[in-house]
């Protein structure tokens, strides 16, 4: 896998979006990531960690602490990373769950965490899954290691792969189960515990159950009845007995004593079963005989109710005659109906007509009243009126016509009003402007002056603020040299601090060392022995043997002494960086100074501040002075504009005026004539259309009535006819006959109901009769079959249920006899099944007989160990040289802990294997270092040969000397082969020199930190 780019915004130390191209180191192989401590070098190889896998390691997963302090609550948080794996480039890009500012209201809201996979194809990136959980399950596939596969094999994190190497069993076990996932072994160690636990379980009970089968079948025979006697059947051989004379039966008797009382149970479910048949017979019979007198009862019962029915409806003959006849009348009279109906309509409308003739009359009459000028004297003529509505018709045509005139006139006049009082306005308004610009020219020439005298002081503005700028960075930079003073000072006498102490600690082991090899005379001495040859010269003889040191040197004493002389040479180091980095920076804040001190400078920056003030005030009444000439400029060109608009509507309105006067003499002279004596033409036109309409309403009138009365007439006489040719007497009798359908209907059908009712009752009477030839009129009696049925069925019950009970008994018993027999014959199997499982399952779970304590998952890790040590001493031989090598270890582990997972370091200089814990603190991490590529190789190959282009490492190089660091950086370079690039963090001073590709990470003087990217920057 390799990484292309990485994009922050909003992420820990990092506020605005900063930007990585890895793909720049590619030609260098190697680069350093430096900066400060604190500014965020460990943050870049966090937000690799989180855009891949949505967590961070340092905060155990926690989103809350991966939002950027310093972003304001609308700011973003979100992390893009640009990666290849298996020939597909891809981006992802995710954001956590954050709180930001309401859009609406106070307050803040929670932003929901949200991710994003998209896939470079064909020049163009195409969405590949969304959603945190979307996203994680498709980069499962992608990018084929999990999280703590990838920090333990790309991002070595500070202080992460020095775990591995010093971890206890225990804890290698955890680690190497979840790199590895071999918790399915273990669940494989469970599952055989689970079935030995079961099969001891079987094994104890497989007796018990036979007995308890037994005891079951004896007790169900003694609650049934059937237990055997206790004198001749109980199974009891008289020979067995326990000490106190009760008696136990053997497995084999008791089952004996089972068969025959399963004999018992059979006999008596078949002898109960005849009983239960011959019930049976008797029910079947009785009920029979019950069926036979309820139908005989039945018929009986219905035979009377036909009787009654069919009295009911005779009675009903008299009724259904006179239906009859009402029937029979009025389907006559129907045919009259129509023309005695349209005499009535036509009666009805002639009383109507003369109705509303005489109202026309009456409201033609009030229509004339107060216009005369028409003779209504025939008002009683229908062809007159009409004469009357077509004259007038025309008339109200013609001063319809005039009534527009009228509306115009009015319309004019309203006109000419408006006109006039614009025309007022307008004159007003032209003196108006002509007051308000006659002072405009000397404004202008004053404005002119002012200004001359203020553009000079104004035009060095931004000079005077650049140098204004220029003093400020240079007085805050002379207040940090004061700060920095202190610092370096402080450095500088912790770094002689520590020179001393390492001095003196190296003093302490040259004497130490010094004892110990004039002691050693004394000590070779002591071990002599009369007759024994010396050690070092072979004679036999002693005569004067040195004696040992008051004081003898241990190894003990050597080796503390060692470790305090390594510690003040680490204390050196670093107080000799810290010395350096101080001086460098006073240096930094010194040159940005200009190498003045800061009274100076507070005076310089005031009178650059004041130079400043004046001209940003010149500035201001320059940019205030041309507003002032410009608004006054525009003023006077809004006036000459307006004046102009107001001579030309002026002319217009006069030209208007004009105009609408002569409209409104000619309308005039129109409405008089139209109006005549009516106070307007509308009100003459009012009254001429009240009459004409009246007289309209008159002349239908009188029309409507006579054609009425004709028709009345026609009517009457074409009924009468009708009558006289009916059998009915007159109109009346024929009217009195009429009824409606529904009327006719009804009795229709109760005429029907009524003839049919009585001949199906007849026919129901008659065949019940034949049926019941010889019985009795009243209904048997039916208590007697009832009750003789009843007692059948109690019978049939009784040996149902007892021929149920027998035969589940019967069944019971044998069933748990026949349980008994495979149990018994099965214990024998179950013994050897036991023995097999039980020696798998401790064998599985390291107790004996597996003499090494290791379970199976421990069994497969050690040999996945065994290949990490062998990977990672290919590297720790060339960085140590050749001392040191990496060794595996199943020796049984102190306390019960997990044993096959030890590691021990050989040393090549003694011959002997030490702990891990036993290195020094360079020695610890290049053994870390080549423990971390060795997991790193294996992993990667269980996980499908994932190529690793890309390879992060965070601190420790500070605990080498020179001699091992450059040992260590040649072991990193080989990594460079095949197009790998590798990214290191680190504070070495040498690192920084020898490696020229470098990723600068620096804290703003506000608090964010930015992200540069190039050359080492030399100082």
């Amino acid at each position: 896998m390799r990484l292309h780019r990485l994009r922050l915004e909003g992420f820990g130390p990092f506020r605005d979006r900063q930007e990585v191209d890895f793909d720049a180191f590619a030609d260098d192989g190697i680069f350093l990531i430096a900066g400060r401590t604190g500014a965020g070098k460990s943050s870049v190889l966090d937000g690799v960690c989180f855009g891949l896998y949505g967590g961070v390691p340092r905060y155990d997963g926690s989103e809350k602490r991966i939002r950027s302090d310093h972003c304001a609550p609308d700011d973003p948080t979100s992390v893009s990373i640009e990666f290849t794996t298996g020939g597909r480039r891809w981006r992802v890009t995710r954001s956590p769950e954050y709180e930001r500012a309401k859009k609406r209201g106070s307050g803040t809201t929670t932003v929901a965490a949200e991710a994003q996979l998209d896939e470079y194809v064909g020049g163009a990136w195409i969405g590949r899954a969304s959603g945190a959980r979307s996203v994680a399950l498709e980069l499962d596939d992608v990018l084929g290691l999990s999280q703590q596969q990838f920090l333990q094999v790309i991002l070595l994190a500070q202080n992460r792969f020095a775990q591995f190497l010093l971890a206890k069993n225990d804890e290698r076990q955890k680690l190497l189960r979840r790199l590895f996932g071999t918790r399915t072994y273990e669940d494989y160690q469970v599952a055989l515990e689970d079935r030995r636990r079961e099969s001891e379980r079987a094994l104890a009970t497989a007796g018990d159950g036979v007995a308890l089968l037994l005891a079951e079948a004896d007790r169900v025979l003694a609650a049934a009845g059937l237990a055997a006697d206790a004198g001749n059947d109980s199974g009891v051989d008289s020979e067995e007995a326990v000490g106190d004379g009760s008696p136990v039966a053997s497995p084999g008797s008791r089952l004996e004593a089972a068969e025959r009382g399963v004999q018992r149970a059979r006999y008596r479910a078949e002898s109960l079963g005849r009983e239960r048949d011959a019930a049976d017979d008797a029910h079947r019979r009785a009920e029979a005989e019950h069926a036979r007198a309820t139908t005989l009862h039945e018929r009986q019962q219905q035979r009377l109710h036909s009787r009654a029915a069919l009295a009911a409806l005779e009675a009903r003959d008299e009724q259904i005659a006179r239906d009859r006849q009402t029937l029979a009348h009025a389907q006559v009279a129907e045919v009259l109906r129509a023309p005695i109906e349209t005499a009535e309509r036509a009666e009805a409308a002639t009383l109507a007509a003369a109705r509303a003739a005489d109202d026309a009359q009456r409201r033609l009459a009030a229509a004339v009243d107060g216009f005369d000028e028409l003779d209504l004297s025939v008002s009683d003529d229908d062809r007159a009126l009409q004469d009357v509505v077509s004259d007038l018709t025309g008339r109200i045509a013609v001063w319809t016509a005039a009534l527009e005139s009228e509306r115009m006139l009015e319309a004019t006049l309203r006109v000419i009003a408006e006109r006039t009082s614009t025309l007022a306005e307008l004159d007003a308004s032209v003196a108006e402007i002509a007051g308000a610009v006659a002072d405009v020219p000397a404004r202008l020439e004053a404005l002119d002056a002012d200004l001359a005298r203020a553009q000079g002081p104004a035009d060095a503005v931004d000079e005077r603020r650049g140098r204004l700028s220029e003093l400020e960075s240079m007085l805050a930079a002379a207040r940090q040299a004061v700060v920095h003073a202190d610092a370096a000072r402080t450095a500088d006498e912790a770094y002689l601090t520590a020179s001393a102490t390492h001095d003196a600690a190296r003093a302490a082991v040259t004497g130490l060392l010094q004892r110990r090899l004039a002691g050693f005379a004394g000590e070779l001495a002591h071990r002599l022995q009369p007759g024994e040859p010396c050690a070092v010269c072979g004679s036999v003889e002693h005569p004067a043997p040195a004696d040992p040191a008051d004081d003898p040197v241990t190894d003990e004493q050597i080796a503390a002494a060692e470790a305090a002389r390594d510690a003040a040479a680490a204390a050196e180091t670093d107080a000799a960086a810290a010395a350096r980095d101080a001086r460098q920076a006073l240096a930094d804040v010194r040159a940005r100074a200009g190498g003045e001190d800061v009274a100076r400078l507070v005076e310089r920056r005031d009178a650059a501040a004041a130079d400043a003030e004046r001209a940003i005030r010149a500035a201001e009444t320059v940019t205030r002075l041309t507003e002032e000439r410009a608004q006054l400029l525009a003023l006077d060109e809004a006036a000459r504009a307006e004046r102009d608009r107001l001579a030309d509507e002026q002319a217009q309105v006069r030209e208007q005026l004009a105009g609408a006067r002569a409209r409104a003499e000619q309308d005039r002279r129109i409405v008089d004539e139209a109006r005549g004596a009516h106070a307007g033409v509308a009100d003459r036109i009012a009254a001429a259309t009240r009459v004409r309409d009246a007289a309209r309403t008159a002349a239908e009138s009188l029309a409507a009535q006579r054609t009425t009365v004709a028709a009345a007439i026609r009517a009457r006489e074409e009924r009468d006819e009708l009558v006289d040719a009916s059998d009915f007497d007159d109109v009346a009798a024929a009217t009195a006959a009429l009824r409606d359908a529904d009327t006719r209907a009804a009795l229709d059908a109760g005429i029907r109901d009524h003839d049919a009712s009585l001949r199906a009752e007849r026919d129901r009477l008659r065949d019940l009769e034949l049926a019941l030839a010889g019985e009795p009129d009243e209904p048997i009696d039916l208590a007697v079959p009832r009750a003789a049925l009843a007692a059948a069925r109690d019978e049939w019950s009784r040996a149902v249920d007892a021929a149920a009970e027998a035969a589940q008994t019967a069944r019971t018993v044998s069933d748990l006899v026949d349980r008994a027999h495979r149990e018994q014959e099965g214990l024998a199997g179950l013994a050897e099944d036991h023995e097999i499982i039980a020696r798998l399952a401790n064998t599985v779970a390291g107790r004996a007989p597996n003499t090494h304590r290791m379970t199976l998952e421990s069994f497969v890790l050690a040999a996945e160990l065994e290949e990490i040590v062998e990977a990672a001493n290919v590297r720790l031989a060339d960085m140590s040289a050749g001392r040191y090598r990496i060794q595996h270890t199943d020796a049984l582990a102190a306390r019960g802990a997990a044993s096959g997972l030890g590691l021990e370091i050989m040393d090549a200089h003694t011959g002997a294997a030490r702990p891990a814990q036993s290195l020094s603190g360079g020695e610890t991490f290049l053994a870390s270092l080549a423990l971390a590529l060795g997991l790193a190789e294996v992993v990667t190959a269980r996980a499908g040969g994932v190529r690793l282009d890309t390879l992060f490492i965070d601190e420790g190089f500070g605990s080498l000397d020179d001699d091992t660091l450059d040992l260590a950086m040649r072991t990193l370079d080989e990594l460079r082969s095949g197009g790998r690039t590798v990214g290191l963090i680190s504070h070495v001073a040498a690192m920084k020199e020898q490696i020229p590709a470098q990723l600068r990470v620096e804290a703003t003087p506000h608090g964010p930190s930015v992200i540069r990217q190039g050359a080492a920057i030399v100082a």
